[in-house]
């Protein structure tokens, strides 16, 4: 597989690397990553098996729309590929820091940007994509409830309940879904859609984002994960919020959009996600005096 990758990745750059050195990375149990290098340049791969490659031709996909429609600093997909046993992305190898306040206070401010262009007038994306390993339908839709309702949460449930995992009525509680958030009035946005701290950092002090689940949505949903998994420091919202400020009623939908990761999440590692997503439908319920 390397040397055929390394051929590929020399005909991409138009000059020899195929005498680069890897260094493996820390892995997951489905991806192995490293860190491709010779004396000029450093690369980012992932290598998994055959059938990852329409994954990463859609992360690539995302990576390509987060660069032409925001500033954050995106590293570029150079190649997708595979051999006769695996697949690989090879991406632009960026070194990244913490950051400053004064760094998280322009990634808000980024976001922020990146939220207001509103380029799209529907929902959806060109095509569907995965969260984390789940596959994510996007198909364009003109309203924002039904979307959610349907492709986020109805999604996630059936997913559950085709392994015989049952939460809750799955119709019933998509209607009440869309019934929540019918007089939400948003516009779509270009969101990054799986914003959580593990897929941030900053490159020479400018924000950057990676492993993304981009579609147009309703820009809430990228603000409600970055506090699911631990808020982000406080000037990230303070940068946002002065660019681009949040409705008052967010913090009450924020428990509903929330619900579609904590599902994927339940339907990808089980255990404990179970039982939270059990309790966040509960809270839902009983926040709109439906239980």
């Amino acid at each position: 597989m390397w040397n055929s990758l390394l051929n590929e990745l020399s005909i991409v750059l138009h000059r020899d690397f195929s005498t680069a050195t890897k260094i493996q990375l820390a892995s997951s149990k489905k991806e192995r990553l490293y860190k491709v290098c010779d004396d000029k340049q450093s690369f980012f791969v992932k290598v998994a098996t055959k059938d990852y490659l329409e994954k990463f031709e859609q992360e690539r996909m995302c990576l390509n729309a987060l660069t032409k429609e925001s500033v954050f600093y995106v590293a570029d997909s150079i190649l997708v590929g595979q051999s006769s046993e695996f697949s690989y992305h090879v991406i632009e190898w960026l070194d990244l820091t913490e950051g400053a306040p004064s760094d998280w206070y322009n990634f808000g401010v980024t976001l922020a940007q990146l939220h207001k262009k509103h380029s799209q007038e529907m929902f959806g994306f060109d095509s569907d994509n995965f969260i984390g390993d789940s596959p994510q339908p996007n198909e364009w839709h003109k309203h924002w409830d039904i979307f959610f309702a349907e492709k986020r949460i109805g999604y996630q449930l059936q997913l559950l309940a085709d392994k015989h995992i049952h939460l809750v009525d799955i119709d019933h509680f998509v209607e009440i879904i869309k019934h929540i958030l019918h007089s939400h009035h948003c516009l779509p946005a270009l969101v990054h859609g799986d914003l959580w701290r593990g897929n941030i950092g900053f490159c020479h002090g400018s924000p950057s984002v990676f492993d993304p689940a981009c579609y147009y949505g309703d820009r809430e949903v990228d603000i409600a994960m970055t506090e699911l998994f631990g808020k982000f420091h406080q000037e990230f919202y303070q940068g946002y919020n002065q660019t681009y400020p949040l409705s008052e009623k967010y913090q009450h939908r924020k428990l509903i959009y929330n619900l579609y990761h904590i599902l994927n999440h339940g339907n990808l590692f089980g255990n404990q996600y179970i039982e939270d997503a059990h309790l966040s439908i509960v809270k839902i319920l009983q926040n709109y005096g439906l239980d």
